[in-house]
């Protein structure tokens, strides 16, 4: 019996590497990339538009990050796989990517038999993670419950200060999120309080220091 073709969505902002993913996916017969996004905001488009099966996605993407992007993907698209395809390999990274629904962990730096193998399993809606994330991490995951933090930010409140982060006044941001100015100042002031931070500029560091932009 055939396996059923499973329709993939790539998105990364970078040409060169959705490219060579897409150039590796396609070698497989049982796969077809319906779509590649460069930014988080047409990745959330893109997936209306083709519900992909699986959606292979970077941790710092323009516009809506990878983790939120995460969420909203799995909030619209609840049987979607997400693979996480990344640089990133910092705990606290594989930690918030896990809550949010991620079940494929890959680097860049890994073998592409990994990117292959990740997809195989999610195609049957197993998790795969490779060496980044160990068995003592995944464990520790699984049995212990989120704890709140204070200093957290909301979705919301995260996606302003990527928009704020990479340039945009309170009106663009408005418009993009589709809210008032108010409501973009109310969010801003709200993450700055929760961050301790006064200034623009320093919200700009916040953000590239946790990998929302890239610097």
């Amino acid at each position: 019996m055939t396996s059923p073709i499973r329709r993939i969505m790539i998105v990364d902002d970078h040409d060169a590497v959705r490219r060579g993913v897409r150039n590796l996916v396609e070698t497989k017969p049982y796969y077809q990339v319906v779509g590649e996004a460069a930014n988080g905001r047409d990745a959330l488009e893109l997936a209306r538009d083709t519900n992909p099966d699986i959606t292979i996605l970077d941790y710092s993407l323009p516009e809506l990050n990878g983790l939120d992007l995460a969420h909203s993907l799995k909030k619209n698209h609840p049987r979607m796989e997400i693979l996480l395809y990344t640089m990133h390999d910092r705990e606290e990274v594989i930690m918030e990517v896990l809550r949010a629904g991620v079940r494929g962990f890959v680097l860049k730096s890994d073998a592409e038999r990994h990117l292959i193998a990740a997809l195989d399993a999610l195609s049957i809606h197993r998790p795969y993670f490779s060496g980044a994330i160990s068995e003592t991490l995944l464990d520790k995951f699984l049995e212990s419950k989120p704890q709140p933090c204070a200093s957290s930010l909301t979705h919301r409140e995260r996606e302003v200060v990527q928009q704020i982060a990479e340039g945009r006044i309170n009106k663009e941001i408005a418009q993009e999120l589709n809210i008032s100015v108010k409501t973009v100042e109310t969010h801003r002031a709200s993450a700055m309080h929760k961050l301790k931070l006064r200034t623009t500029a320093d919200l700009v560091r916040y953000a590239i220091r946790n990998n929302i932009i890239q610097a």
